[in-house]
């Protein structure tokens, strides 16, 4: 059961749907659900100190974006008792990805990261990776760029290369734009959030809601994919809905 959650940039910005008053919404969907792999994005530091101390259960992977490690991060939060870490790496989508901050020259001036993890489950003793990302938000070409990174990096891989993949994250770009046409060069893939419809919603005010959330998925079966819709007295958990895939190999 793997979720991928833009968790939001928490510059005390929103009002009513501030971080504070979000947190107990999201604690409380999360130990109801008991996923057993959330990837998240837009994670500032302070937010993965918390995700680190309220989610005992979970270990919570990731380093952030800029040249000190510090700044947003792709947090990868895995179930203490059910997942064994094998192997984890975190890379910049540019020319030189092991440079941290590193990017592309045509995207915005915000470096993108991906946090990369190959995990065993216990039960099964099912080895699969796990790519979480975030695409940047303004420059259409460094987000083709990244995707096409991105797969070339999977195609090559050397330890455990041919295990299942699933990929996650905000691609700020809908299933049918230019970008994303780069998963059709890979037929093995399949985004089983294609129909998810609307992802992003600005807490219900966004102009423009688009579907940018991802869960791609090779080597896997997907017996369901739902949206977290859940909001109280005006909060979400997040200005995204969470999306929430059930999977088997």
């Amino acid at each position: 059961k793997i979720v991928t959650f833009n968790i939001r940039c928490d510059f005390q910005q929103d009002g009513e749907n501030n971080f504070c008053h979000r947190k107990p919404l999201i604690l409380e969907k999360i130990k109801r659900e008991e996923p057993d792999i959330i990837c998240f994005q837009e994670v500032l530091p302070h937010v993965a100190a918390w995700l680190k101390e309220a989610l005992e259960e979970y270990y919570v992977i990731g380093c952030g974006r800029s040249p000190q490690l510090e700044d947003e991060q792709v947090s990868v939060a895995y179930r203490r008792d059910g997942i064994n870490l094998m192997q984890m790496e975190t890379y910049w989508l540019s020319d030189t990805p092991y440079i941290p901050a590193s990017r592309y020259p045509d995207q915005s001036k915000c470096p993108r990261i991906c946090t990369e993890a190959v995990f065993e489950e216990y039960s099964t003793r099912q080895i699969f990776r796990v790519v979480n990302t975030h695409l940047d938000h303004e420059g259409p070409v460094a987000r083709r760029r990244g995707m096409e990174q991105i797969m070339e990096k999977l195609g090559n891989a050397s330890f455990f290369g041919q295990v299942p993949v699933i990929i996650t994250g905000d691609m700020n770009a809908e299933p049918d734009s230019e970008e994303m046409s780069v998963l059709k060069a890979y037929p093995d893939y399949t985004n089983v959030t294609e129909q998810i419809g609307i992802t992003y919603h600005g807490y219900m005010r966004a102009e423009n809601p688009c579907n940018i959330d991802y869960i791609v998925t090779k080597g896997f079966e997907c017996e369901s994919v739902v949206k977290w819709e859940d909001e109280k007295d005006g909060v979400f958990l997040s200005d995204h809905f969470p999306v929430c895939a059930l999977l088997h190999p």
